[in-house]
């Protein structure tokens, strides 16, 4: 084992004595050191809970005569994060956590680990960390927040966003937002809908790092923790197998998680976060591939914000596992899983319990996959859409651009009416390094959709989405403003192509015009000079290939 270097011979008595000092006893020396790497912060509402998981994994661990150390790592709520400096930091979080966790796992020769994420960033910095340091090692989410309730309707944090859009519009009363606020959010767990967080515990799955039920027990169930105790024991039960996780991480298992995505309608982010996931596995996954992908996976469910169910729907349809069934040879069956059986052992005998949320291949809510990568002239590189949550009246649109440099600036345009029908918004210079940090633009794209143009405007930016968008909303622009990409030169009413169904973003600009027009730019000015963003910004590498740590710039 592993922890024999902090544990056995002469030279460790030192270490020993400290061991000593924690309340173990001698006996537990032969056994497994388990870490569990717990992101429990009592400021976000789905990791508030993680404490008392955690109790039911360390009692797994000792179940299976582990012994169990808990340690925490950070965690960011996006939604409180939102529209406001605290956004910069969210991305950058992602890499912090990876970092965190691969210093702590390293300096104290765990045997293998636990992973606890819940929220949108912390899921794939562990998934990062987990690949690097490659001990045998298990996830298990805080689990979906319910849906709230307000009459008959449900509704969640994406309702308070667009909210804000009706009450600018006059279309809902301040008195009536007061009342969603109170009832929107009704507990602990990751926000209900498909949007980032539940996306990546979901996409866990089928990566074969976490068991079933991992992305849609809700937080507040028994069956959350009795799956917290189960996985307490397959940890320990993983370092005697040997089972690591590259050797579930793999090729295959990455086609498995984008063709899950696909099926579900995902948030865009989850192609930040598997891009950067393979990065750490070494695997070369371009974006071409994540089309490929998408246009033989059908979209099987219609999840908030694309449709009105929520995750605890799918989880009463037979939650993932049942989603895979349905999907049974788009996947590569024979990857293999924490479970210790194979993807096709883990699904065999399930299928969807409820064919309005998950629907069989046969009868799609669309043929294709709900994710899809643009190319052209405006992002050379590629930028993303969650075409599944676009009105079928905008798939294709052609109108003048507004240009904004900020996401400030934009969000002011919009509560002063300033958009009209046709348009298409552009915020430019917050990608990872104009931002710095990428900040997600749901305030923005739920003011257009709580105003009613989620069918008329189109919206495109450097930046990124936070998965509660829905409408138009096509990021992750590349390359972007700060690196001199074609979307630094375009000027109000220079006219856009979207034409998502042939994945194709171009602006009427010869190349010649774009080559003249950027040659004049000021070269990039960072708008942080010090502290982690600054260090970041000089750091981090294109949205394309991940927002990962590259060459320092």
């Amino acid at each position: 084992m592993r922890s024999s270097s902090i544990k056995e011979g002469l030279e460790r008595a030192p270490h020993r004595s400290l061991l000593f000092a924690l309340g173990l006893g001698r006996e537990d020396f032969s056994k497994p050191f388990i870490g569990i790497a717990n992101s429990f912060t009592e400021i976000v509402p789905g990791h508030k809970h993680l404490g008392q998981l955690a109790r039911a994994v360390k009692d797994g661990i000792r179940s299976a005569g582990g012994v169990p150390f808990e340690f925490n790592t950070i965690a960011i709520c996006d939604g409180l994060a939102m529209n406001h400096e605290g956004m910069k930091y969210s991305l950058p979080s992602r890499e912090l956590i990876a970092d965190s966790i691969e210093v702590m796992a390293k300096a104290h020769a765990f045997d293998g680990l636990v992973f606890m994420p819940n929220c949108d960033k912390v899921v794939p910095g562990m998934l990062m960390a987990c690949v690097r340091i490659n001990l045998p090692s298990i996830f298990l989410s805080g689990g979906p927040m319910l849906a709230g309730k307000s009459g008959q309707d449900s509704v969640d944090l994406s309702s308070m966003f667009e909210a804000v859009g009706k009450v600018a519009a006059g279309a809902m009363s301040e008195e009536e937002l007061a009342h969603l606020e109170e009832i929107a959010c009704p507990g602990c767990g990751s926000c209900s809908g498909m949007f980032t967080a539940n996306t990546m515990n979901c996409l866990t799955e089928a990566l074969g790092m976490a068991l079933p039920g991992n992305g849609t027990v809700p937080a507040v169930s028994g069956g959350r923790l009795r799956l917290a105790f189960e996985v307490g024991k397959r940890a320990v039960e993983l370092v005697k197998e040997g089972l690591l996780p590259q050797d579930v991480i793999t090729k295959e298992s990455l086609e498995n998680a984008f063709t899950v995505d696909m099926a579900l309608g995902g948030s865009t982010n989850s192609v930040l976060h598997l891009k950067a996931v393979a990065a750490e596995a070494g695997i070369d996954f371009p974006l071409e591939k994540i089309n490929d992908i998408s246009k033989k996976t059908p979209t099987l469910c219609h999840l908030r914000p694309a449709g009105n169910y929520h995750v605890e729907d799918l989880d009463l349809a037979g939650g993932i596992s049942a989603l895979m069934a349905e999907l049974g040879d788009l996947l590569h069956l024979d990857s293999p899983t924490v479970s210790g059986k194979s993807l096709g052992q883990v699904i065999s005998g399930k299928h969807s319990l409820n064919f309005d949320v998950i629907r069989p291949v046969s009868n799609p809510y669309l043929s294709s996959g709900g994710i899809a990568i643009l190319f052209g002239n405006l992002a050379p590189e590629g930028a993303v859409v969650k075409k599944s949550a676009v009105a079928p009246e905008v798939l294709c649109h052609e109108g003048p651009a507004r240009v904004f440099d900020s996401e400030e600036e934009a969000t002011r345009c919009i509560m002063n009416g300033g958009i009209k029908s046709g348009d298409v918004v552009v915020i430019r210079y917050e990608g990872p390094r104009g931002g710095p940090g990428m900040r997600e633009m749901l305030t923005p794209t739920a003011l257009l959709a709580g105003m009613g143009h989620d069918k008329d405007v189109a919206l495109i930016t450097d930046g990124r989405f936070s998965g509660a968008t829905r409408g138009a909303a096509i990021g992750h622009v590349s390359p972007e403003a700060a690196d001199k990409g074609p979307i630094a030169c375009l000027k109000d009413n220079d006219i856009i192509k979207i034409d998502i169904p042939s994945c194709s973003l171009e602006v009427e600009l010869s190349e010649a015009e774009i080559t003249h027009r950027l040659s004049q730019l000021l070269p990039f000015s960072p708008k942080v000079q010090g502290g982690y963003l600054g260090r970041y910004l000089k750091q981090v590498s294109p949205s394309s290939s991940g927002a990962i740590f590259g060459v320092e710039k």
